[in-house]
């Protein structure tokens, strides 16, 4: 079977999407794990009833009014939660154009392409 140069790019352009499929999981994982870690902090200052309270800020902690904490976390969470909204949409987008690339493949090469993950 001869392999076209436009076959060729449907297949580069493919194996594009899926990189970038598995860098969206392991991001959208990461976004996933931040949400849960700020859920978390902003619980346990809730629970808190010291006034002033340590707060990383890059690799150094500062004492900070709880309330002020309070204040950042909730904005941490919300950009972190459309962070992770735009991650999700530019997946699914990915994953519809990997499956009309599919479609194109197979329609050409059976058998003779795997696309498949194992």
């Amino acid at each position: 079977m001869q392999v076209t140069w436009e076959d060729q790019q449907n297949i580069n352009t493919f194996s594009r999407f899926n990189n970038r499929f598995h860098e969206l999981q392991d991001d959208i994982k990461f976004a996933k794990e931040k949400c849960d870690n700020l859920e978390d902090a902003g619980n346990e200052l809730i629970l808190s009833d010291e006034e002033m309270v340590r707060f990383q800020i890059g690799e150094v902690f500062a004492h900070m009014p709880r309330e002020d904490v309070e204040t950042k976390i909730e904005e941490m969470k919300e950009a972190t939660f459309k962070s992770l909204e735009k991650l999700q949409q530019e997946k699914e987008s990915i994953v519809s154009q990997m499956a009309e690339l599919k479609k194109v493949l197979y329609a050409k090469f059976k058998d003779s392409i795997n696309l498949e993950e194992d």
